[in-house]
């Protein structure tokens, strides 16, 4: 009896072993296998990045067919543009929204105001799926326009493609649209919606790719804003110029802006994205490509810039 007991428990011993092995390499190959499944779901995210880049690159190319020029990148009666909700400051993106199969969203949206009025809040709050790279974990839209070859604020004479009151035609396109910069990603989508003309969907190679970020200022930082759905104007007659509507956080603010603020009110920023060491970017010719964040400086500004003649190196 004694004999069979200890039997028992050897066989009992043994099986233990076995099972505790088996548990460890499925251990062993999870831990293996769980970086290449990431890589794959990156990929995944990436080729859709992509995607979403190349119908907006070749929804401009449409807007230019049909109309002989490309779209402004920021309509509004003065200048330079500041980063706040105060002013028409009519995006880009809007004026392609029949190209990018959104005619709905375009026909409901009313352009005798502003993007900041009450009439079109329901346009600003509208989600367009296209918007947003799917790497980006939070709720901000990501692609922007070039507008400059420089840090320097949206005015009229930038070098991009799209700026201030821009009116952009073939022959403008000096240096060839395989070789001009027309979007690129944006990791920090701007609070003020994918409608407003600001560094919100315009952004410069004023600073090698993820190195810089639109600049946050006083109005950014006291606001909750930026996220799909969050965009909630009101109206502010104590303002002058087009469309006096400001964001609801902000319009008790009485504080006067300091230079430093104002500075930050007129920097746009550079491109950025959540992809590993670089960013996406479509080019004037409907490519996308993958740009390292090393890839030297004067490249950059070169294909940034539609009209300076200068050769590009190997990217």
């Amino acid at each position: 009896m004694k004999s069979f007991i200890d039997n028992a428990k050897q066989q009992s011993g043994f099986v233990m072993i076995e099972l505790l092995t088996v548990i460890l390499v499925i251990a062993v190959l999870i831990a293996l296998l769980l970086p290449a499944v990431q890589q794959a779901r990156e990929a995944a995210r990436a080729t859709t990045c992509k995607n979403n880049l190349q119908q907006i690159g070749l929804a401009l190319q449409n807007y230019q067919m049909a109309h002989r020029v490309l779209p402004s990148g920021s309509v509004n009666s003065t200048g330079p543009i500041l980063n706040q909700p105060v002013g028409y400051h009519v995006g880009w993106l809007i004026q392609i929204l029949p190209q990018l199969d959104e005619k709905t969203a375009f026909i409901n949206y009313d352009f005798q105001y502003g993007v900041y009025d009450l009439q079109n809040r329901q346009i600003v709050n509208h989600f367009i799926p296209g918007f947003y790279c799917p790497s980006n974990p939070n709720d901000t839209f990501n692609y922007t326009g070039c507008q400059n070859d420089s840090e320097s604020p949206i005015d009229i004479n930038n070098n991009g493609i799209l700026f201030l009151n821009s009116s952009i035609r073939e022959e403008d396109l000096k240096d060839g649209r395989s070789h001009t910069i027309f979007i690129g990603e944006a990791s920090d989508g701007g609070f003020l919606s994918w409608t407003s003309g600001t560094s919100s969907t315009l952004r410069n190679m004023g600073s090698n790719i993820n190195s810089s970020t639109s600049a946050p200022n006083r109005i950014s930082i006291r606001s909750n804003y930026g996220g799909r759905g969050r965009y909630s104007f009101e109206e502010n007659h104590d303002l002058d110029g087009m469309g006096g509507y400001e964001i609801e956080s902000f319009s008790e603010a009485s504080d006067e802006f300091t230079t430093e603020d104002q500075l930050s009110l007129l920097k746009v920023g550079g491109f950025s994205s959540y992809h590993s060491e670089g960013a996406h970017f479509c080019l004037g010719d409907g490519s996308v490509k993958y740009i390292s964040q090393l890839t030297d400086t004067t490249i950059l500004k070169n294909l940034a810039n539609r009209h300076d003649s200068n050769l590009l190196g190997e990217y």
